[in-house]
């Protein structure tokens, strides 16, 4: 190895890595950060995994030209899940004030995280991007805060040091479609094998007693998928859906009317005067004092809302400055929302996001890297955003919802029909 002028041994560090290493290309990618930001590096110890269940070790002699240099170096491959062999715990702080920080506060990302505290190993629960790490000293718990919710006192990691991320792995053993689709986004339209291997994903979390969280935007009730999502629904394959004011609206239009927007969806043909339906629906609804009353009262008889409440799936409806009305179930206030939405994500373990950007990104944003994520749009670069983000396990199919949610609707009534309806979550 090629050992550099101005590298002095005396600022060097010693750091371990494991996992699928070579499989997902973290050790080439910690010796090419190594090497870009100009240090050094020994291998000390290497161990591969020889059989598909076994990770691999790798321990490395870090250098650099400076103390700042090398703790440089050693930041960027902390984000590879690199820990030094001599850590120490991880430092803690109060905060100074309800919502505000210590200065140097650690920012989480979306990846399993450890910090060490009294000398162990502790997982940070409830893990998300960009918030903080805050930890319950009686308990001896780490987990995520939002800026919003710490108050004063409590203790805040700060640094990295005793910090330890796991970042997204390539798994050794199948994954169905997200193997066969190799985490991308598909520009193509959707074929019966895609949307089988999904619905074969869907089933095979319920199966496993997983939840399945749907985020959908309007567009599957203008594309005339709303009998298809309510079908998926009814037939037990959703646990909790998220949105905002215009799907639950169209939706009830539609149930009302057989329009959205004042078009006859199943003829594509604009009513008369029907640019007033999505008010009257509105109007219906708040004379029952909200969806469920509507349900109640006989007046809501078909449509996704009420499937979800004559099956008792919770939904969360998140405001936004655009709605029309908007009807009694719409929470307004956007950080009790935000709250609402994350609740309901704990423990999801897959999430199906239909053609809503803006409620898509913002639940992408909440999940832990290792939520499994399907999401369909005809807009490329939600997919792709999404992909972006570093999502372990997530697929995009670019497409219309309306073309795409029959066929999975189809797919996974297949599939109840041969092996026998999910398994409820307990």
């Amino acid at each position: 190895m090629t050992v550099f002028r101005d590298i002095d041994p005396e600022f060097s560090e010693i750091v371990e890595l494991e996992g699928h290493l070579i499989d997902s290309y973290i050790l080439p990618k910690a010796f090419d950060r190594i090497m870009d930001l100009g240090g050094e590096f020994e291998v000390i110890d290497f161990r591969i995994g020889r059989r598909k269940d076994e990770t691999s070790y790798v321990k490395l002699l870090v250098r650099g030209r400076s103390p700042e240099h090398l703790e440089t170096i050693l930041k960027s491959l902390r984000d590879l899940g690199a820990v030094p062999v001599s850590v120490s715990d991880a430092r803690l702080e109060p905060a100074p004030a309800d919502t505000v920080l210590p200065d140097g506060f650690y920012a989480t990302t979306h990846h399993p995280t450890w910090i060490r505290y009294k000398g162990v190993w502790l997982k940070v629960q409830d893990i998300c991007m960009d918030k903080v790490i805050v930890v319950d000293s009686k308990a001896e718990k780490a987990y995520c805060k939002a800026i919003r919710e710490v108050k004063k006192g409590d203790l805040i990691v700060v640094g990295e040091e005793g910090v330890r991320v796991k970042p997204p792995e390539y798994p050794r053993t199948g994954t169905g479609v997200f193997e066969f689709m190799s985490s991308g986004a598909s520009s193509e339209r959707p074929t019966q094998t895609l949307v089988k291997r999904i619905a074969d994903e869907i089933y095979s979390v319920k199966s496993e007693g997983g939840k399945v969280a749907v985020v959908a935007g309007p567009a599957v009730i203008h594309t005339g998928a709303a009998e298809h999502l309510a079908k998926i629904i009814r037939m037990g394959f959703v646990d909790v859906l998220l949105s905002g004011n215009a799907l639950a609206v169209h939706d009830v239009e539609y149930a009302l009317f057989g329009t959205s927007l004042g078009l006859k969806v199943d003829e594509g043909k604009r009513m008369p005067g029907g640019n007033r339906n999505h008010l009257v629906a509105i109007n219906e609804i708040m004379k029952c004092g909200g969806l469920r009353g509507a349900v109640e009262k006989g007046v809501l008889k078909k449509g996704i809302f009420y499937e979800c409440i004559v099956r008792g799936v919770p939904y969360v409806l998140a405001g936004s400055i655009r709605d029309d009305g908007p009807i009694p179930d719409v929470i307004t206030d956007v950080v009790e929302a935000q709250k609402e939405y994350r609740k309901y994500l704990k423990g999801v373990k897959l999430v199906l996001m239909l053609s809503s950007m803006l409620h898509s990104v913002a639940v992408g944003n909440m999940l832990p890297s290792t939520v499994k994520v399907v999401c369909v749009d005809i807009n490329p670069a939600v997919p792709l955003k999404l992909i972006d983000r570093g999502t372990r396990q997530s697929i995009g199919v670019v497409s219309d919802v309306g073309v795409f949610l029959p066929m999975l609707a189809d797919e996974l009534a297949k599939l109840k029909a041969l092996h026998g309806p999910p398994k409820k979550k307990t």
